[in-house]
């Protein structure tokens, strides 16, 4: 039997900022290692330029990803599924991980905050560590 890369699903509910993000970054640390997709429950028509310019000033780009709507595959095939926010609410599958990343409080600090008020939280090398200014 070969073995299969471990998969994670990012969701939120335009998939056009913050699953997009966190899909971004998990690729950029993790690599080849880990399969990564992002999706929402109601997706947008574009990805977020704010969300995109935020995420390019720590080396990782999003500008050619487009929101897509998630499919009963996308969640079955998915090792963990990780929903982004409260809005975006899945139904849960038998054998597959869900958690819940409630980003509420971090609406004051959103990608749109200027520069100083932003916080990094990962990029290339950082292992998600937080680097402040």
């Amino acid at each position: 039997m070969t073995p299969t890369k471990p998969s994670v699903l990012f969701v939120c509910v335009k998939n056009g900022g913050k699953s997009q993000m966190a899909a971004g970054l998990m690729r950029s640390i993790a690599g080849e290692s880990v399969d990564v997709d992002s999706a929402g429950t109601k997706p947008g028509d574009a990805v977020n330029p704010l969300s995109a310019a935020a995420l390019l000033e720590v080396g990782v780009d999003i500008t050619g990803e487009v929101p897509k709507a998630i499919t009963a595959e996308m969640v079955r095939d998915a090792d963990v599924v990780i929903t982004l926010g409260r809005d975006a609410t899945l139904q849960e599958v038998a054998g597959t991980r869900f958690e819940n990343w409630d980003t509420a409080r971090h609406r004051r600090h959103a990608a749109d905050a200027p520069g100083p008020r932003r916080h990094r939280h990962a990029g290339p090398g950082t292992r998600g560590r937080t680097r402040r200014r």
